[in-house]
């Protein structure tokens, strides 16, 4: 009975341990429950909600490029793309050799591919091409059961419908590189199919083309495979951009260069800095960059030593030669140094020491005044009035037209140009100035060097009554805010600048003008201009006594440059233009028909100039 009773006790108190255990683990599992929903289930829910809602970034509309009349020269073309999903193929290789031979792909790309696909879960598409014709998109389709895995969809591209015409000015889009992700926050960059601007107007402008992304939150599961959208936010396409290029000024220029080896055009509006035209050849495919340049095209074009990727109307620096004879002449009547009817005798050559600098015409051009001096294009006049000035001086008014110095224009990469100075050779070569120096640069020569589209703003703020107009290419935008508010003048009398134009009038217009067979197609309206040759080889005296130099004997990398700035109409000057021709030889010969065409074709389209008469005709 007392064992019984004890076994009692014993049954109880264990019974009690295990009931207060259980409560316990109960009152545990209760607090632990609150907590989880009540106190942290809003974070809990986010994560939940996280694993099975996934945010998916939509690309953009790349904004468009249009010419002055708008009139596209950049836009987006629907194009078909193939991809291919590992998982639902059983032989990847297999299946890529077989689309490979479709598509023409290469083995190197195919395994780029393959890599690609290794990398990424099974389920994830692997682009591999963004640009199928229809008939490569009719023959996957007609192989399909052959072809496991392949998916065939649309999407666009970027489509530059005048392709070698604008090349140099628009650039090209291309994949985003390592370096470029580099302190970026944009998260596009990130998305392996989307392109940015390379160069030209498609990277300076980028930020404003690319646009918003916009946002599709689709539902997927738990190997993060897509089940369904849940919703879609469609994003900000890229803003549309308006140049001040003409199309068909643009066409006719490449059209009228293309039959150089290389060369470069620039034409703007004297008024305001507008840019019309921008030429350069040869020139290049843009869309060769859309997806990534292969190796041995971009070697083709990088080796090239006609330079096809270089834009020379604003990056290839030229010695002006006696397109530059009107800053000397400038310079000379602002110091005084000499006037209008200042007469300097040119007997073929001129003395320093005992070096002997030569004009171009043997037997010289007699005594000469200021504005024959640019008519015949005379060297001696300019090397004694360059003389008189002396280096420092020569450069200062230079410098005020636009030489010298980075124009401004909004595309990237743009050269300087040189004006040399005293302080700069010293600085540059660790070498003194020789006066012969001067002489030289004072025909455009030595080390002096300017672009194209310096050579236009020059000869545009000569021709527009002294204003520092600066080129530009967008409308609306920053640059050509800047440029058009208020035009500074250049600090040039009056005066003097009308004895220049006069003389650049006489090029063109009189009997003994370098480029008399050069005067305008247009009925009743007249141009001005200066011709020009610089040497890119050195004559030696050696060269003159043997007549060893002639041009048909020379390598024509050697060959000199031919040159012309011009502006019309004379009396109420519009447009300015400047032609380089790439070891062309003499600038009468080859630049100035160049130019006279260009700014013909330029007043046959602005009929409010084609159709006026001319100041000295009758209405």
């Amino acid at each position: 009975m007392q064992q019984e009773a004890e076994r009692l006790r014993w049954f109880k108190r264990r019974s009690l341990l295990l009931g207060a255990g259980t409560c316990g683990l109960f009152g545990t599992l209760v607090g632990r429950l609150w907590y989880l929903q009540m106190a942290e289930g809003q974070r809990y829910q986010l994560l939940s909600e996280s694993n099975r809602v996934s945010e998916r970034l939509i690309l953009p509309s790349r904004g468009r490029i249009l010419d002055r009349g708008g009139r596209p020269l950049a836009d987006n073309a629907a194009t078909y793309r193939v991809r291919v999903v590992r998982e639902l193929t059983p032989d990847l290789p297999g299946t890529l050799e077989r689309l490979g031979g479709l598509l023409g792909l290469s083995r190197e790309r195919i395994a780029e591919i393959l890599a690609q696909a290794q990398a990424r879960p099974r389920f994830v598409p692997v682009g591999v091409r963004e640009d199928l014709s229809w008939e490569e998109v009719a023959r996957i389709a007609v192989r399909a059961p052959e072809l496991p895995g392949i998916i065939l969809d649309a999407g666009t591209v970027r489509h530059y419908p005048e392709a070698a015409t604008l090349a140099h000015v628009l650039g090209y889009v291309g994949p985003v590189s390592e370096p470029e992700l580099k302190g970026e926050s944009d998260p596009l960059l990130q998305m392996p199919e989307f392109r940015i601007g390379k160069q030209g107007v498609e990277r300076a402008y980028d930020p404003l083309l690319r646009g918003r992304a916009g946002l599709s939150r689709v539902e997927v599961n738990a190997v993060g495979r897509e089940m369904r959208e849940i919703d879609r936010s469609e994003g900000t396409p890229g803003q549309d951009l308006t140049l001040s290029l003409d199309l068909d000024l643009q066409r006719f220029a490449m059209s009228r260069l293309s039959a150089e080896t290389g060369a470069a055009a620039a034409l703007l509006d004297v008024r305001d800095g507008g840019v019309l035209a921008l030429a350069s050849v040869p020139s290049f495919d843009p869309s060769l960059f859309q997806n990534g340049i292969s190796q041995r095209n971009w070697a083709s074009l990088r080796d090239d030593k006609l330079a096809p990727m270089v834009n020379k109307a604003f990056k290839g620096e030229y010695p002006p030669g006696s397109t530059f004879k009107m800053m000397t002449a400038i310079a000379g009547l602002e110091t005084g140094v000499i006037k209008p009817d200042t007469r300097i005798r040119c007997t073929g050559s001129i003395w320093m020491g005992s070096i002997e600098f030569h004009c171009w015409k043997k037997g010289g051009h007699g005594a000469v005044d200021l504005a024959q001096s640019l008519e015949r294009s005379c060297d001696c006049y300019h090397y004694e009035v360059a003389r008189r000035l002396g280096i420092d001086r020569l450069a200062e008014y230079a410098r005020r037209f636009g030489l010298g110095e980075r124009t401004g224009i909004d595309l990237p990469g743009e050269r300087p140009g040189v004006v040399p100075t005293v302080a700069w050779k010293r600085a540059t070569l660790d070498q003194p100035w020789h006066r012969g120096e001067t002489l030289i640069s004072g025909i455009g020569q030595g080390y002096v060097l300017a672009t194209p589209l310096q050579l236009a703003v020059m000869t545009a703020r000569l021709c527009n009554g002294g204003l520092k107009i600066a080129p530009w290419l967008v409308r609306g935008g920053e640059r050509q805010l800047a440029c058009c508010t208020a035009l500074e003048p250049v600090g040039v009398a009056k005066e003097h600048l009308d004895v220049v134009l006069d003389g650049m009038f006489r090029v063109v217009n009189s009997p003994s003008g370098t480029a008399r067979s050069a005067a305008l197609h247009t009925p009743g309206v007249l141009m001005a201009g200066k011709t020009g040759t610089s040497q890119v080889r050195r004559i030696t005296k050696a060269d003159r006594l043997s007549g060893a130099y002639k041009r048909k004997d020379i390598p024509w990398e050697h060959r000199d440059h031919a040159l012309f700035v011009g502006f019309a109409p004379h009396e109420q000057p519009r447009y300015a233009v400047a032609v380089v021709v790439e070891h062309g030889g003499g600038g009468s010969a080859v630049a100035a028909p160049i130019a006279r065409d260009l700014l013909d074709r330029a007043l046959q389209l602005d009929a409010t100039v084609a159709a006026s008469p001319r100041a000295d005709e009758p209405a």
